[in-house]
């Protein structure tokens, strides 16, 4: 269970460190990524359902156990952004930098599926 709880809140921390900057980083985002963000609501709703995540992430960590069911979700959010990553710079359409994030967020599948196994012995029966 040791485990679980610093993989959920070590992935709960990075993720703040990385998201909420963003909120601060729309015009440099422009500037050294062009072309300009066009959909401003589609880039802060990303910002803030990610960082959403991150909260969940940081609650898993508190009592792995008892949020084992929420790892599942937390897999797939990790998987969601990692593979679609991986897709768009197979397709030349991503950046090195954003393909390492999407690295990251594979290992952290990886890690998350083994915190959600490793936390499956322990379980206790209800009633």
């Amino acid at each position: 269970m040791k485990f679980a709880r610093w993989v959920f809140l070590i992935a709960g921390i990075y993720g703040v460190l990385a998201l909420a900057p963003m909120y601060f980083q729309e015009a440099m985002v422009a500037q050294t990524r062009p072309p300009a963000i066009t959909h401003a609501e589609y880039y802060y709703g990303f910002i803030g359902v990610a960082l959403a995540w991150q909260v969940l992430f940081l609650q898993l960590s508190r009592d792995p156990q008892r949020h084992r069911p929420l790892m599942i979700p937390a897999i797939l959010e990790k998987a969601g952004f990692g593979f679609a990553m991986l897709a768009l710079y197979a397709q030349h359409r991503l950046s090195n930098l954003m393909l390492a994030a999407g690295v990251v967020d594979l290992l952290f599948v990886i890690l998350f599926a083994l915190a959600y196994r490793r936390t499956r012995n322990t379980m206790v029966p209800a009633g």
